[in-house]
């Protein structure tokens, strides 16, 4: 025969849970002390490496005594203020910004045009990754001596290089940032209809920008220590000379703390156009969009 079994039914009181009130919690956020808040401000944090690095400098300088092979940095912030002063260091810096603002143009033009071409068709892509796989590991100052005898001796040698510096750069990493888009927004552009530059300029390059952003920083360095040692050799081409034609005048003439004071201008500048140029260009954009934290 079936056991029987019995089922006792346990009658459980309800739970009635009063949610407490806001002002009981109390406060849910720390206040940071100052100590943290000043480690958390970048800028400071960059203002005290940069002055360590100066004491570290001046501290070694010191220490070795000799002006002919490492200055203080007193006495090349001296030279730096002489320069300004008396030695048309602006006019050689700007002589050098003015030369690479055109062959950085003209290279961000070429690249945007393989790019659209590479991206919209297939014997495009094949001849950006065929020149990219030939010209990218090319230096740059090894086609000056070419330059030279195609365009002679003058800013036009210049630029040529400029734009061999900025055109690889920026076309492989502009076609990586395209690759790397999702098929779900290549799928939303051509439900739309758009088609050719149209389905660049809306859909791929907002989706890419990180890394069009990227191959922009790339290009402008290899651009501005391109020039730099193309004047180191030849810059009296590029009108009265930049900042590498006074570098290498100044060590013809053993005017060691004029020479680093060159070479602060030049680090001055490549510091400028990172951390204020890119920073906005990507704070108003990539960050904006919620790209990049």
């Amino acid at each position: 025969m079936a056991e029987r079994r019995h089922v006792v039914q346990v009658d459980r009181p309800e739970i009635v849970r009063v949610p407490e009130s806001f002002n009981a919690v109390g406060v849910v956020e720390k206040p940071l002390s100052a100590a943290e808040r000043l480690t958390n401000n970048t800028l400071l944090r960059r203002v005290v490496l940069l002055v360590a690095l100066a004491l570290l400098w001046q501290g070694y300088a010191t220490y070795l005594n000799n002006d002919l092979l490492f200055p203080t940095f007193t006495a090349t912030m001296e030279a730096l203020v002489v320069g300004i002063k008396t030695g048309g260091l602006l006019g050689k810096a700007w002589t050098s910004i003015s030369v690479l603002l055109v062959g950085y143009a003209l290279g961000i033009a070429l690249a945007t045009v393989l790019t659209v071409f590479a991206i919209t068709t297939r014997v495009g892509n094949d001849i950006l990754e065929t020149l990219t796989s030939m010209f990218n590991p090319l230096p740059a100052i090894a086609l000056l001596p070419l330059a030279l005898i195609w365009f002679g001796l003058g800013e036009g040698s210049l630029i040529f290089v400029l734009v061999h510096s900025v055109l690889w750069a920026v076309a492989l990493n502009t076609h990586s940032g395209f690759m790397a888009v999702s098929p779900t927004m290549r799928m939303v552009g051509r439900n739309y209809g758009l088609t050719g530059f149209a389905y660049v300029r809306r859909i791929l390059i907002p989706a890419a920008f990180p890394s069009i952003l990227a191959g922009l920083k790339i290009g402008w360095a290899f651009a501005w220590r391109t020039l730099i040692a193309a004047e180191l050799v030849f810059g009296v081409s590029a009108g009265s000379g930049g900042l590498g034609w006074f570098i290498y005048q100044n060590k013809n003439q053993l005017e060691i703390p004029s020479v680093f004071a060159g070479l602060f201008m030049v680090i001055f500048i490549g510091l400028i156009v990172e951390n204020l140029i890119f920073k906005i260009a990507e704070r108003l954009t990539v960050r904006k969009w919620g790209m990049q934290a």
